[in-house]
C-alpha cells in the first residue's frame, strides 16, 4: 500500500511538472509573439512574476485536489474515489501531452510540434480537473446511495457530538459535585483549625514567631489533606471568621506569606488582592 502510495506521488509531481512546462511555453511564446522582448520575459520585475504566480496556483491547485480527493467516503463517490481514478487523474497533463503529440502528426515545423503539445497538456488538464472532475464528483453525490449514506455518516458524526459533549458535561458536573464534596467535608474537618487560624490573624498570640510557626502547621495539615483547596478553604474560613468577629476592621492576610512555599502554594504579589486565590 505505501509503495503504490509512493509511486502515486512520483507520478503527480511528474505530471506537474510537466503541466508547469507546458503552461510555461505557452506563456512565454504568446509574450515573445505580442512583441514583448525575451529579456522583458524572463524578467522577474516584468511578466515573470505573473508567469510564476500563475504556476504557483496551478501547482497548489494540484495539491489541494489530491489531498481532497484521498478523503472522499468511498460509498459516496464510487468512481472518484477509485486507485484507477486517482491514476488518471494524477496522469492527465501526460495524456495529454500525449493526445498533443498525437494530435500533431504530420506537423514538419518543431515550434508548433511543441506548441501543439502544451496545447493538448493544457487544454485535457484543464479539461479534466477544472470541468469534469467536479460534475463527476457532483453526479455521485446525487446518486440515491451516495444520499443515503452522506446522511446516515452526517447523523453518525451529529450523534456522536452530541455524546461527546453530554461526557463533557457528565465528567464537569461530577469534578463539580466532587469539589463541593470536598469543600464540605474540609469545612467540617478543619472547622477548629480555621478558628485558631482568625486567632492568628488577629494577632492574640503575643509571640509572632510562635503564630506563625502554628500557621504553617496548619498549612501543612490542609496541604496533606487536600492540597492547594484545602489550603484555600481554610484560608477563605479563617478570613470569614476574622471578618465576622471584627467587623469593619482591617484584617492582614498574613497566611498568604506564611504559608509561601507550603505544595503548591505561593505568596501572591504586594498590592494585589488579598482575596485572590495564590497560585
Amino acid at each position: 500500500m505505501l509503495g503504490r502510495q509512493d509511486e502515486l506521488r512520483t507520478a503527480h509531481i511528474a505530471s506537474t511538472i510537466w503541466f508547469v512546462l507546458a503552461v510555461g511555453y505557452i506563456m512565454v511564446l504568446a509574450l515573445h509573439q505580442a512583441g514583448v522582448r525575451w529579456w522583458v520575459v524572463f524578467s522577474l520585475s516584468g511578466h515573470g512574476v505573473l508567469i510564476a504566480l500563475v504556476l504557483v496556483s496551478l501547482y497548489l491547485f494540484a495539491i489541494f485536489r489530491g489531498i481532497s480527493s484521498s478523503q472522499k467516503v468511498q460509498a459516496e463517490h464510487p468512481l472518484t474515489s477509485t486507485p484507477y481514478y486517482a491514476v488518471f487523474y494524477v496522469l492527465t497533463p501526460l495524456l495529454g501531452g500525449v493526445a498533443g503529440c498525437l494530435g500533431m502528426i504530420g506537423s514538419r515545423v518543431a515550434s508548433q510540434f511543441i506548441l501543439g503539445v502544451a496545447l493538448g497538456t493544457l487544454g485535457i488538464t484543464f479539461l479534466v480537473w477544472v470541468i469534469l472532475d467536479p460534475a463527476f464528483g457532483l453526479l455521485e453525490m446525487l446518486l440515491p446511495a451516495s444520499r443515503e449514506h452522506r446522511i446516515r455518516r452526517l447523523a453518525q458524526a451529529r450523534a456522536e457530538r452530541e455524546r461527546k459533549q453530554k461526557e463533557r458535561e457528565r465528567l464537569l458536573t461530577q469534578v463539580l459535585a466532587q469539589e463541593d464534596s470536598d469543600r464540605r467535608c474540609w469545612q467540617e474537618i478543619l472547622k477548629h483549625q480555621a478558628q485558631e487560624l482568625a486567632e492568628l490573624l488577629a494577632g492574640e498570640r503575643a509571640d509572632p514567631q510562635q503564630a506563625e510557626r502554628e500557621a504553617v502547621g496548619i498549612g501543612l495539615m490542609a496541604w496533606q489533606k487536600g492540597g492547594l483547596s484545602c489550603m484555600q478553604e481554610v484560608r477563605d474560613m479563617a478570613m470569614d471568621i476574622c471578618k465576622r468577629n471584627r467587623k469593619h476592621k482591617i484584617v492582614a492576610d498574613y497566611l498568604n506569606f506564611w504559608w509561601d512555599g507550603i505544595g503548591n502554594w505561593r505568596a501572591t504579589p504586594l498590592g494585589s488582592s488579598s482575596e485572590s486565590a495564590p497560585c
